[in-house]
């Protein structure tokens, strides 16, 4: 929690909102932003009440549509590139689900400084990444 406390600090200095990965009691303690909740956990509607800004990692249209139905504030979407362990779902999904669905779309999955523009020409609100900024 001290980790993500200091990284509160830090973004509060800028626009950059902080979510924790599918832990709720983390981001309550550490005064966050909200969560990032995965597709197979609590729904939106029941952590609203607890976090400002619920989240929900997608991979199909279909968990989209759910999420958004669940009142999610925005998806993750992906993964969109190549990333370690799991398969891209590529570009073409991407703009499937971002022009099907009313809330925002950011996209996640081996995103680069690279190709990073890309997933924003296919309609992703943003990105989210972990190795780019590791990197």
């Amino acid at each position: 929690m001290d980790l993500v406390s200091e990284v509160r600090e830090i973004a509060q200095r800028s626009k950059t909102r902080v979510l924790v990965n599918d832990r709720v009691d983390i981001a309550l303690a550490a005064g966050v932003d909200g969560v990032h909740l995965p597709a197979n956990g609590l729904p939106p509607s029941r952590v609203r009440p607890l976090v400002s800004v619920p989240g929900v990692s997608t991979h199909s249209l279909e968990e989209a549509l759910i999420a958004e139905q669940a009142r999610a504030d925005f998806i993750f979407f992906g993964p969109i590139f190549d990333t370690p362990g799991k398969h891209p779902i590529g570009l073409d999904a991407l703009r499937s689900v971002t022009s099907a669905i009313h809330i925002p779309v950011l996209a996640i999955g081996g995103i680069t400084r690279e190709n990073a523009q890309l997933a924003i020409a296919a309609g992703a609100a943003g990105i989210a990444a972990i190795r780019m900024f590791q990197q």
